[in-house]
């Protein structure tokens, strides 16, 4: 089984699949905010949605992980202070830079500034010495960015940049990153990576949940709203807990190059379920070329090289 998940077929499958789910989860949040009353620059409601959501979140995934290994997904004392970190980067900070950035800035420069966390997941790898960056992931990674670049280019585009708008999101990014490369460091040591995310994902849920209440958050429940929450829910359980056995196995470049199909799912779903502008246009396929060309590059290797 760990063989066949280090196969890049098999990891390129599984890595679509999370981009896939993760990409729905635009739609999802922009039909929650209608359903649910929440304005554009209500922060503290958008805390509240967000903790519920990655609260429900954790708790699906440890329900799953429990029925899956039939035994109770229960960390042990030394794993705690894991979970703690890992929350901390992964949903805590990632979260609340992101929603309030998100009040501060445009659509269009989030999506670009967001796909960065790709390259941040594999220079702060580097830095800790968990694999070696070598040229080729660089010029891949560049690649597969422009492609980002390009689908979400508009000739009024503002370039204007601001720190509570522009300065988030990078801080949301490097969060990101972070959350990716301690995963990969504490599942190499031999934790279960469905009990940490299941457990980060509720201790980190709760603290949102209780940030967006101190601050006034309302949230104005219909059945609607009540499914969307509970899809969100289940896609940060499935996604995450995916990409973090695929991070178990797998060098952090291999898996988080397959990032950049994120913003292409989300641009892609939102303009079948939202009507938005899609990418179905030459900017679009040549985008989605530089991605996969991305991709290709990060990940081909020669037999004489070693995955670390």
């Amino acid at each position: 089984m760990n063989q066949k998940l280090t196969n890049i077929g098999i990891v390129a499958l599984i890595a679509l699949l999370c981009c896939i789910l993760w990409g729905s989860a635009f739609s999802g949040v922009k039909l929650g905010y209608a359903q649910m009353q929440i304005s554009q620059n209500d922060w503290a409601s958008q805390m509240l949605f967000a903790g519920i959501r990655f609260f429900l979140a954790g708790l699906m995934a440890l329900f799953a992980g429990s029925i899956a290994g039939k035994k109770l997904l229960f960390p042990e004392k030394k794993t705690i202070p894991k979970i703690g970190i890992i929350s901390l980067f992964q949903t805590i900070l990632q979260y609340f830079f992101y929603y309030i950035g998100l009040a501060h800035t445009t659509g269009v420069k989030a999506s670009i500034i967001v796909a960065a966390n790709v390259f941040v997941a594999i220079l702060i790898a580097g830095i800790l010495k968990q694999e070696i960056v070598i040229t080729k992931k660089i010029i891949g990674c560049m690649i597969g960015f422009a492609g980002i670049i390009l689908v979400n280019f508009s000739s009024d585009m503002d370039l204007h940049v601001n720190l509570l708008g522009d300065g988030f999101i990078l801080l949301c990014t490097i969060a990101s990153g972070f959350s990716s490369v301690f995963m990969k460091i504490y599942t190499k040591q031999g934790e279960n990576p469905v009990l940490l995310s299941g457990w980060q994902f509720t201790f980190g849920g709760a603290v949102m949940w209780l940030i967006g209440i101190l601050a006034g958050g309302n949230l104005f429940m219909t059945n609607k709203a009540f499914i969307i929450l509970i899809y969100l829910a289940f896609v940060s359980a499935c996604a995450y807990s995916l990409w973090a056995i695929l991070l178990k196995y797998n060098p952090v470049s291999k898996v988080t190059v397959f990032g950049f199909l994120n913003p292409l799912c989300g641009v892609i779903i939102s303009s079948i379920v939202l009507h938005e502008t899609g990418v179905f246009n030459w900017q679009g396929i040549t985008a989605l070329i530089l991605v996969c060309t991305g991709i290709f590059i990060v990940n081909f290797e020669k037999k004489k090289e070693n995955n670390l």
